[in-house]
C-alpha cells in the first residue's frame, strides 16, 4: 500500500483557486430519461439490520420496483475496526426474511460486484491518484495527536471542531521532505468555496458552503481504506447508481459529494434525501435498543408485511395512512414527491394490531394457510412436546380449524401456544375442589353435557350449541346459568375468563 501512494503522490500538484461555475440542473424524477432506475442500500456491518436501515432499504425497494429498476445491496466495510462479526450476513438475510431481497448483492453476485467496499480498493485508489493529478487532492501528514489537539483547542473555546488545512499549501519539496519520513500519510479533498446548489427530491433546493464551516476532509486513510465521502462516490459513480435515496443526516455531507463528483468529472445521480424515522417519543432509534433489530421481530412471531406496513404507515410517500398494506400495495401507491421533511415518529405498541391484519390476510388464504399450519405445528411441538397427551391435536385439520375459529382474535401465530390457549393442546389439570367451589352441582352438570354430546342426530353449530347450554341449567335449583358456564370454563380450559373460549358464549 504504501508503493502505491508513493506512486499516486507523484502526480500531486497543488491547486489554485478555483473559477469553476456552480453546477445546476433542474430536478425531477430522473425516471423518464431513458437511463435505467439503479438504486443502492449501502449499510456498514457495524452491527445487526433494525427498523431504521430497514425503512430505508424498503423506500430504495419500491422505488426500484415501480419503475421496473434494480435494488442493489452495498456492504460499506472499509472502517475494518468496527465491523460486527455476522452483521454482513444477518442484513442480507433479513432482507430476503422481509420480502426485499436485493437484485445484486455480495450474496447473489452482479455485473458491478464486488459489493463490499473492502474488496474495491483497487478503483479508489485510482480516483485519489486522478484528484491527487489535478490538485484537487493533497497528502496530509498531520498526526492522530495533532488533530485531537485541534478538536479540544475548538470545543474548549466552544467552536465547530474543524481542521484547519495545514497541509493544504504545501509545495512539492516539502511534500517529498515530509514523504520521506512518513511514506503513509492520508488524502485530503481540497474543498472549495462554491460548493454547488442541488435540488433535493425530498428536500428541495440546498446549497451548503461546506467550507467555511468544516476543513479538507480525509478521502483516503493512511491504511490505504478510503472513507464514506470517497467511496460512495466512486462505488454510485461504477455501479451506476441513478438515484440515492438515504438518510436526511447526509444531506449537508452531499455538497462534498457534488464537489467529488465534479472533480472527477463524473455526472452526479438524483439525490433523495429521507426523514428520520424517530420513536414515539421523537427521540432517535438507537442500535442499542435491544427490541428495533429485525432478529427480535423475527424470534417473536412478528410477520414481515406488518414491519413493512407499520415503518410506511407511520411516514409519508403515500396517498393515506391505511393500515394493512400489503408490499404490492407500497409499490403501486407510493410517490416519492409526496414524501414529506417531517420525521416520522413509529409508534410499535401498535404493531401487535397491524401484524393482526395481516396474519387474518394469511389465514384467510388457502395457500397460505397451509404454510401458517406447518409453523404451528413446529410451535406446538416445542412449546409442548412430551406433554401432548393425544398428538391427534397436530393434525393439519385441527389445525386449520383453531386458525379459522382465532383469525382477528390472535396477534401472532405464537399466542396460540402461550397458557390462555394451552388446552387447544393438552388436558387441563383442574381439581374436583376448584369445581365444586364453582358449583356442588358437578356431577349433575357433567352428566347432562355428556348426555347432550352423545345425543343422535343434533348437529351442534355455534347457535345451536348455545341454545341447548341455556337449557342445561333449567331444573338445578339454586344454580345460575352463568355459574354453569364458569364451570365448564374451568373444567375444559382450565381458564376463568370466557374469551379464550372456543365457541362457548356466556
Amino acid at each position: 500500500m504504501a508503493a502505491l501512494l508513493k506512486r499516486l503522490l507523484q502526480h500531486w500538484r497543488p491547486l489554485a483557486a478555483s473559477g469553476r461555475p456552480v453546477g445546476r440542473r433542474e430536478a425531477s424524477l430522473g425516471t423518464d430519461t431513458g437511463v435505467a432506475v439503479r438504486v443502492r442500500f449501502a449499510p456498514s456491518p457495524t452491527g445487526f439490520l433494525h427498523l431504521g436501515g430497514l425503512r430505508t432499504a424498503l423506500y430504495n425497494y419500491i422505488f426500484a420496483k415501480k419503475y421496473q429498476g434494480s435494488f442493489i445491496l452495498r456492504l460499506e466495510d472499509t472502517d475494518q475496526t468496527r465491523l460486527v462479526p455476522g452483521a454482513a450476513e444477518n442484513i442480507e438475510d433479513m432482507l430476503e426474511w422481509a420480502g426485499i431481497p436485493p437484485d445484486e448483492s455480495p450474496r447473489r453476485g452482479g455485473p458491478a460486484g464486488p459489493y463490499q467496499q473492502s474488496q474495491r480498493l483497487e478503483l479508489y485508489a485510482q480516483a485519489t491518484e486522478a484528484l491527487l493529478k489535478t490538485g484537487a487532492a493533497y497528502p496530509c501528514f498531520c498526526s492522530p495527536q495533532r488533530l485531537e489537539l485541534l478538536k479540544k483547542e475548538a470545543l474548549r473555546n466552544h467552536q465547530t471542531p474543524r481542521y484547519d488545512n495545514r497541509c493544504r499549501n504545501l509545495n512539492q519539496e516539502q511534500v517529498a521532505q515530509k514523504l520521506a519520513k512518513d511514506p503513509k500519510p492520508s488524502i485530503r479533498f481540497r474543498l472549495e468555496e462554491a460548493a454547488p446548489a442541488f435540488q433535493d427530491l425530498v428536500y428541495g433546493w440546498n446549497r451548503h458552503d461546506v467550507a467555511s464551516v468544516e476543513g479538507d476532509p480525509v478521502i483516503m486513510k493512511s491504511d490505504g481504506f478510503p472513507t464514506y465521502h470517497l467511496a460512495c462516490v466512486v462505488d454510485d459513480h461504477h455501479m451506476g447508481i441513478s438515484h440515492v435515496l438515504r438518510g436526511s443526516e447526509w444531506l449537508i455531507s452531499t455538497a462534498k459529494h457534488l464537489l467529488l463528483y465534479q472533480a472527477l468529472g463524473w455526472q452526479p445521480p438524483h439525490f433523495a434525501h429521507l426523514p428520520l424515522l424517530l420513536n414515539r417519543d421523537g427521540s432517535k432509534l438507537s442500535k442499542r435498543q435491544g427490541d428495533i433489530f429485525l432478529e427480535h421481530f423475527a424470534a417473536d412471531g412478528f410477520l414481515p408485511d406488518s414491519l413493512l406496513d407499520i415503518v410506511t404507515n407511520c411516514g409519508s410517500g403515500f396517498a393515506g395512512n391505511q393500515m394493512g398494506r400489503t408490499l404490492p400495495e407500497l409499490i403501486t401507491q407510493f410517490d416519492l414527491t409526496q414524501i414529506t421533511c417531517h420525521s416520522a415518529l413509529l409508534d410499535l405498541e401498535k404493531l401487535p394490531e397491524f401484524n393482526r391484519l395481516h396474519l387474518q390476510r394469511l389465514v384467510s388464504s388457502e395457500s397460505q394457510r397451509c404454510l401458517l399450519v406447518g409453523k404451528l405445528q413446529a410451535l406446538v411441538e416445542e412449546a409442548f412436546g412430551s406433554q401432548l397427551q393425544n398428538r391427534d391435536v397436530l393434525n393439519p385439520a385441527y389445525m386449520e380449524r383453531i386458525l379459522l375459529l382465532r383469525q382477528g382474535h390472535i396477534c401472532r401465530l405464537q399466542d396460540l401456544v402461550s397458557p390462555v390457549y394451552s388446552y387447544l393442546w393438552t388436558r387441563p389439570a383442574v381439581g374436583r375442589v376448584q369445581l365444586e367451589a364453582i358449583s356442588e352441582k358437578v356431577d349433575v352438570i357433567a352428566k347432562r353435557v355428556l348426555g347432550l354430546l352423545e345425543r343422535s342426530g343434533m348437529t351442534l353449530t355455534q347457535d345451536a350449541l348455545s341454545g341447548e347450554l341455556k337449557k342445561l341449567s333449567e331444573g338445578l335449583e339454586g344454580t345460575k346459568h352463568s355459574n354453569v358456564m364458569k364451570l365448564l370454563r374451568v373444567a375444559l380450559s382450565g381458564q376463568q375468563a370466557p374469551s379464550s373460549m372456543l365457541g362457548i358464549q356466556r
